[in-house]
């Protein structure tokens, strides 16, 4: 009996949060979700992605990211002792149940927010950045305004349930490929299992991925009665870095298993070309009325493309240069452009600057090329 009603109760939260079938064979338990690269930005799938849903403890991605900016501009150190004050020992949720008083360093801090996606560890990093959890919000919203989230409002720090609390799937997108630029995050969100206090206080990752799937790199999960089970799942394979966001789904099975299948669906079917610049293709470039007569032309490092995988031999390339260039030309000046190609259409280019200044001739600096010249005869 008990089987059938366990059944029952998960038949209806499939109905109530939607199971979802897409092309591809993938079937998802959420009501939104994406999948992006997040070194080129592209996205490889999504679904219901501009939806505003409640996003629980994701929001602490926002946190960690301007936790982070604090460190890197020096504002804050990862030994920084923070005390905690009566409001953040006043979250609920998960927590690593902080004392007033009690000292932490922000690198502690950081292990209970990133690892144990502790409540009150979060608002007592915030409280360190900006003096109060009602600052920092303001911080997080400008922020986010900054990233292009234009369908989220933050109204705390934690993700805790808040009216008007809102965000979107290609949001959190954006707010995580944001913190994965910082390198050092990783070796939080990473994290499976660590402690505080001299172990009195176990640290378990929320995100099973991080131990069960290759090149889970983290990022964050979340869950809320109002919003069900959340995950932001990043993961790293050779130079693909996919990010996928699943919000809504009914159970925290169906939440690990929409990541993996977006993740799984990501690896399996793209991959990033590295175009080679066609050096071959170069030749100096004659420079009228300059102190030299060529300048020298020099490929700016092209960016990355994500392609369907088995495709990244085909990408074609076409250099344009110019038959010659008036003086002066400045060193680094775009004077050309490389089109990158695939199957007949462009996907992309990057260009081709100058290697040198080549100045215009002047009557001072004609003088002093006949006097080097003269110099270099005797």
């Amino acid at each position: 009996m008990k089987k059938i009603v366990s059944l029952f109760l998960s038949v209806c939260l499939a109905f109530s949060f939607g199971i979802n079938a897409f092309a591809d064979g993938i079937t998802l338990s959420a009501k939104s979700a994406i999948l992006v690269e997040r070194n080129t930005g592209r996205v490889l799938f999504e679904y219901e992605a501009d939806q505003q849903l409640p996003p629980a403890s994701i929001t602490k991605i926002m946190t960690l990211l301007l936790v982070m900016e604090a460190i890197e501009s020096g504002k804050l150190g990862y030994e920084t002792e923070i005390t905690a004050s009566e409001h953040a020992c006043s979250m609920g949720g998960s927590q690593i149940w902080l004392e007033p008083g009690e000292v932490f360093t922000v690198h502690e801090l950081l292990k209970a927010s990133a690892i144990a996606s502790a409540n009150d560890a979060c608002v007592a990093l915030a409280e360190a950045v900006s003096g109060s959890e009602e600052a920092f919000v303001e911080l997080m919203n400008k922020k986010a305004a900054e990233l292009g989230m234009e369908n989220t409002v933050f109204k705390n720090c934690t993700g805790l349930d808040a009216e008007g609390h809102v965000s979107t799937a290609k949001d959190i997108a954006k707010m995580s490929a944001a913190l994965l630029s910082h390198e050092k995050i990783k070796e939080y969100s990473t994290v499976w299992m660590d402690s505080l206090r001299g172990g009195e206080t176990e640290l378990t990752n929320t995100n099973k991925l991080v131990r069960f799937y290759k090149g889970c790199t983290g990022l964050k999960t979340g869950s809320t009665d109002e919003a069900g089970c959340c995950l932001a799942a990043s993961a790293e394979r050779g130079d693909m870095e996919l990010v996928s966001v699943t919000l809504g789904s009914p159970n925290t099975d169906e939440r690990f298993a929409a990541g993996r299948k977006l993740l799984d669906y990501g690896f399996a079917n793209f991959a990033v070309a590295k175009p080679k610049p066609p050096v071959e293709e170069l030749y100096e470039i004659p420079v009228s009325h300059g102190v030299s007569e060529f300048v020298t032309p020099v490929f700016e490092k092209p960016e990355n493309f994500l392609l369907p995988k088995g495709q990244e031999e085909l990408i074609e390339q076409k250099v344009t240069l110019p038959e010659s260039l008036e003086a002066p030309v400045e060193k680094g000046t775009v004077i050309g452009k490389v089109s990158v190609f695939l199957n007949g259409g462009e996907i992309g280019e990057y260009n081709i600057v100058a290697k040198e200044t080549v100045e215009k001739m002047s009557f001072s600096a004609a003088l002093k090329i006949l006097f080097f010249e003269a110099i270099s005869t005797k």
